[in-house]
């Protein structure tokens, strides 16, 4: 997806916290999807991968100290983790979602963020 159609989701959905499919989703900045949370009730609408990188950089963007966890760290296309991301939309009111899956030595952790466009940036890496 480029810039522009990232935007363009962001900006038409509406963000609620009333939705009875992803209610449960309370992901301001990356959380972990909770247990049991019925991943059918998001339908995958693009990714932000770039198909031409074999190994995407590993680096952050946060420029004012934010963290990884921050609710208000920048969404920074071509940054990890969003270099590794797809985005979705909730199946019952189009909320949308960033996704991606944090690999350790003995673990996988399905992680997911609103998508927030006051918050996309593009900064060259």
């Amino acid at each position: 997806m480029t810039l522009e159609d990232l935007m363009a989701i962001a900006k038409q959905s509406r963000t609620t916290t009333t939705c009875p499919h992803c209610q449960a989703l309370v992901c301001r900045g990356w959380d972990s999807v909770p247990g049991g949370f019925d991943l059918s009730r998001l339908t995958r609408v693009g990714s932000l991968r770039d198909p031409d990188a074999d190994e995407p950089t590993l680096a952050e963007y946060h420029p004012n100290g934010t963290g990884a966890w921050s609710d208000d760290a920048p969404i920074a296309l071509g940054w990890f983790p969003y270099n590794r991301c797809d985005v979705w939309q909730c199946s019952g009111c189009a909320r949308p979602f960033l996704r991606y899956t944090e690999v350790g030595g003995y673990y996988t952790d399905e992680r997911i963020r609103e998508l927030q466009a006051h918050l996309i940036q593009q900064p060259p890496l």
